[in-house]
């Protein structure tokens, strides 16, 4: 979206999908009732830099997802990432973001992390440059708020002056603060989906029907 063309705050949802199933689903849908976020932009990674090769191609995740979010108004998919020919990296994603011709510098952009991914962040790519170029929302189980004295020395240490605890503030500036919201757990994980699959073992109830239709239409994930 072209700079000017809308400046709520935009969640960020990147990620490898393989497959989309409801607990990403459900991540992007109450990050965007209790961060009040104008729309969730899904971002399928083409090559992920720091997980396995993906067990299917870029362009079968990428529609999966949008068969995934097809009938919810505030989703919206960025096919960017499954045709680039570099390694997908949060950073880099960010930066093409924030050029003038997509959402430009003033507009919030709000990253959706799980609790896990957050405490990894050391490890990523150019880390310490999200927090110029993005909001990072945080994802935990209700009742268990983020401990901040258990994320690693080095991240804490950068993120100390960056916690707030009113979701409003996302919307005062485009980047560089960090927030945490409550998320209904589901036990439900890509690799658990795909040894059901593999197994022959019904996934009904943990994808979209129209996931699952896709999946056997074209034979994914080895089936017998």
């Amino acid at each position: 979206m072209p700079e000017g063309a809308g400046d709520g705050p935009l969640g960020i949802f990147g990620g490898t999908f393989d497959p989309v199933h409801y607990g990403h689903l459900r991540l992007a849908e109450e990050a965007g009732s209790a961060l009040a976020l104008t729309a969730v932009r899904w971002i399928p990674a083409g090559q992920p830099a720091l997980r396995d090769a993906p067990r299917v191609t870029a362009g079968q995740r990428l529609a999966m997802v949008r068969l995934a979010t097809a009938d919810n108004p505030l989703f919206e998919v960025d096919a960017s990432e499954v045709t680039a020919a570099r390694p997908s990296y949060t950073v880099p994603t960010l930066e093409r973001l924030r050029l003038p011709d997509q959402c430009g510098g003033r507009r919030p952009l709000v990253l959706l992390l799980g609790a896990d991914a957050f405490a990894g962040l050391p490890g990523w790519h150019r880390w310490q440059s999200l927090f110029a170029l993005a909001h990072l929302a945080v994802a935990h189980r209700p009742g268990f708020p983020l401990e901040r004295a258990q994320l690693p020395p080095e991240l804490a240490e950068h993120c100390r002056d960056r916690f707030c605890s009113n979701p409003a503030e996302l919307a005062s500036s485009p980047a560089g603060r960090v927030v945490t919201f409550a998320m209904t757990q589901l036990a439900i994980s890509a690799t658990r989906v795909r040894r059901l699959l593999a197994s022959g073992e019904s996934v009904r109830y943990l994808l979209p029907d129209r996931v699952i239709a896709y999946i056997r239409r074209h034979r994914l994930y080895p089936q017998p």
